[in-house]
This record gives C-alpha cells, structure tokens and sequence, in this order.
C-alpha cells in the first residue's frame, strides 16, 4: 500500500502477538447498539442518512498515509460528523492495540481498518458489527467478487473492501530484450527463462522469494490451485496444505531454490530494493499496489518495467489470485455504530471517495472504477506509459474462487518463517515445511478450542 510497505501488512507476526481465542468466544459487547445509536436490528438506509445529519464525534484506525485528505472530503459533505484519522500501526502493532482496547472496552476506535487474513479472527470474536443488519447486501455489486468473499464470514458481512491486491508480473523489459526473451506465460516459462537469467550472469535472478513472507507464499498457493484453510464452522476448520496446488507449487519452486534460480532472501529491505534497481532480479510477482513503492523507491528505473499477467500452471489459463487487501470495519464497542457504518460505507463505495483513494495509491474493490475507462487508459511513465491499470482490471476480474483464511490465521502466519519458511532459505523440500507449517497450525487451533481436520 503505497508508499508505505505492502510487504509489510502481510507481515509474519510474533506468536505472542496472536489474539487468542477458544472456539465462538469473544470480550465484545456484540451488534447492539451503543449509548443513543440507533438500534443496529432493522437498520434502514433513513436511519444511516440520520446519523449522518447528527453531531458525532468518530475514530479511525488506519496505517494508510495522507487518508486524511478523503476523510476532508467526507467532512465537508457530512459537516456534523468530525472523524479523528489516528495511524495506531500496521497489522501486528494495530491489531493488538485492538484487542487491548475491546479486552478493557474504553480506548478503541469506531472504526478500523483490518486486512482480509485476519477479519475472521475478530468477527469469530465477536468484536465486529455485523453489517447484515444494516443493509449493506445491497452494495455487493459494487465490490470484486474476491473481495466481497473476504468480508464474508461465517454467514455474515463483517467490513467493506477498501482496497484489493490482484496479482501480476512486473518485468524489467531491458533485461529480457537484450536475453531476447519474453514474458513467461506458464511457470515452465518462467523456470526456463530463470536458468538463461542465472547462466548470462550468476549474481542475477529472475525473482527473489522472501522466506517470511507467508501472504506471499499463500498467494502463490492460491493461483496454483491449493485451498489450504477452510472455515467449515465457527468451530470447524481444516487445513490441508499438501493437495495437489500446493504440490504443484512446492515442486517447481524446490526445484527453482535447489539451482539457484530464485533469490531466498527478505523482501522490502534496503538490499533487495537494490537488487530491484540494478537489475538483479528481473521480475517482481505480486499485487497490482506495488507501483507506486516501486516509482518512490527505485524512480531510476522508470521507463524499464512492464506489466503483464502472471505465469499459468497451463498454458491457455487465465487465473490469478490477491496478494494483500483489507477492509473497514465497526467494532462492536464503538457508541456510535449507525454512523461509524454510513462512514465506512461511503469511505469504499461513494465514488468521490473510491477514486481519492485510488489516487492515494490504493488499489480499488470496487466494479465502478475499475470500469472506469479514465482509470484502465491512465498511463504511467514507470512502465513506459503502458497503461497497466487494463492488466490489473483483467487480473481482478480472474481471481481464483474458493479461497478462505483461517479463523486463526493470525497465528498460522506467524509461524510460517520457522515451518515453511526453513526450507525456502536453505534450498530443501519445501513440501515438507509446507507440512510442518500444517502440523504446527492444525495444533493451535486444537489449543483454542477448533476442531481441526487436516489433508
């Protein structure tokens, strides 16, 4: 999410930082309404409309930079309803803010900004407003239908879409011209054109791949097929992280790390954005987000990049997947809920507001501005003024059905570094971490109460 980091948000948290849970428990103090709200039960569209002609006060958790500006221009349309934009961190550092705040019940804000692999977590507590109650089905046109999926939990709508991460291929169109190569379309491709990247000069990769980056390998296990975690029940989970997705993938990426065709180092430090900006890695697959870090980081490169779709497992496929995204949510201790939602519901759907956003360099959830042919012709200089919003539309609209996160995914990514992240930095089996990380998750989830099936 630029510039601030993407990698960042889909970061391995620490253990400790884990919100811990027993099967459908929670210290929320559930949907109703707080002091004077409206009841949240029956809400009408009238009632969100009054809450918004009425004097209030809101708070609002995001990490998103210069915000600010769209919620001015909510203001100014909404002059009795004043919102405190307060950055309480990013993903670990806020989410335990958040707990901190809903455990002592005084603190929190109205509304929260929340990224799709840990929502569940907090609606399974029982510390997330349930938006059912307040129509917003309706709006379900107006989202990806990826992204409407990740807000939908356990029979219930739990936050708005703010922003998506359709992945792609950015390439370094200099170095595959002067190999005399072209953009792989299938992942043997990609293999094929990673062994002529290494052999013209050893120091250089086609790729890196980061050894902590858990939403990064659960997205490339996502275009591969897999469906690894599945929220059966409130109560019931499975994990299976050895069907034949993730054995595809574990296969041709043990085979790209056992001849050091890929790079197994950390992403987003000074190093590798070095190695971005002087060629040694030759493409960067990931969410349609990352151009403006890239133009902020590494301006010199402009004119080099291209985008194309990312490599197939069969040649002719066009699937796809996320790599990032997150939501706005009402928590469920917030005393004004009625118009913390009309908030969050214009803030990701009212158009002014979704094209400030884009502008903010977020990638758009919603339909309307991906139609948009001011939005898909834009071109940008980074990539030679091709216009890779069109890519990045087409790739949304090809995301992968099925996909779900754990209600404790929280946990499960901070302990993919030391499962699944071991044989990715020493160049082994990587579907044996893929089974340790099983082991190790199918485990907690027994702790906390789930009843969990594994593959």
């Amino acid at each position: 999410m630029p510039p601030t980091p993407r990698k960042r948000l889909w970061a391995v948290l620490p253990a400790a930082l884990a919100l811990t849970l027993a099967a459908c428990g929670g210290t929320g103090t559930g949907a109703g309404a707080g002091a004077g709200d409206t009841p949240a039960s029956g809400a009408a569209p009238a009632d969100l409309t009054k809450a918004l002609d009425t004097p209030v006060t809101l708070t609002f958790w995001t990490w998103v930079p210069n915000l600010d500006k769209t919620v001015a221009l909510f203001e100014q349309r909404y002059p009795n309803v004043k919102v405190n934009v307060v950055n309480a961190g990013q993903s670990a550092d806020e989410y335990t803010k958040l707990q901190t705040a809903m455990k002592a019940g005084t603190g929190g804000p109205d509304v929260a900004q929340v990224e799709f692999f840990a929502l569940p977590q907090f609606a399974l507590a029982k510390q997330l407003v349930k938006l059912d109650d307040y129509g917003v089905a309706s709006l379900r046109p107006k989202y990806t239908a990826s992204a409407w999926s990740q807000v939908n939990f356990a029979g219930g709508v739990y936050g708005f879409p703010q922003d998506t991460g359709p992945m792609v291929m950015f390439y370094r169109k200099d170095i595959l011209d002067r190999l005399g190569l072209q953009p792989p379309k299938t992942w043997q491709n990609f293999a094929d054109a990673a062994e002529k990247i290494h052999a013209d000069d050893p120091r250089n990769f086609i790729s890196s791949i980061d050894p902590g980056d858990a939403g990064g390998v659960d997205s490339l296990l996502w275009q591969a097929g897999s469906r690894p975690f599945q929220t059966v029940t409130p109560t019931q989970a499975s994990v299976n992280l050895k069907d034949a997705g993730a054995a595809a993938w574990s296969a041709l990426w043990s085979d790209l790390l056992r001849r050091k065709l890929v790079d197994p180092v950390p992403g987003w430090t000074n190093e590798w954005w070095q190695g971005m900006g002087s060629g040694r890695y030759a493409m960067w697959i990931t969410g349609a987000w990352a151009p403006g870090s890239m133009s902020t980081t590494i301006p010199k490169t402009a004119g080099k990049w291209r985008v194309a779709p990312m490599p197939q497992w069969k040649a002719g496929d066009q699937v796809t997947a996320e790599n990032g995204g997150s939501a706005d949510v009402v928590l469920t201790t917030s005393k004004n809920k009625t118009a913390a939602v009309a908030f969050a519901q214009w803030l990701n759907s009212d158009p002014v507001a979704v094209k400030s956003l884009s502008d903010n360099g977020l990638f758009p959830a919603t339909t309307g501005l991906l139609a948009d042919p001011a939005f898909l012709d834009a071109p940008n200089s980074l990539f030679g003024d091709q216009r890779p919003n069109k890519i990045f539309a087409e790739s949304s609209a090809r995301v992968g059905t099925g996909w779900q996160y754990l209600p404790f995914q929280v946990y499960a990514n901070s302990v993919f570094k030391d499962t699944a992240g071991q044989p990715i930095s020493t160049g082994s089996d990587l579907a044996a971490g893929l089974t340790a990380w099983q082991r190790r998750i199918v485990e907690y989830g027994e702790q906390q109460g789930f009843q969990v099936t594994s593959g």
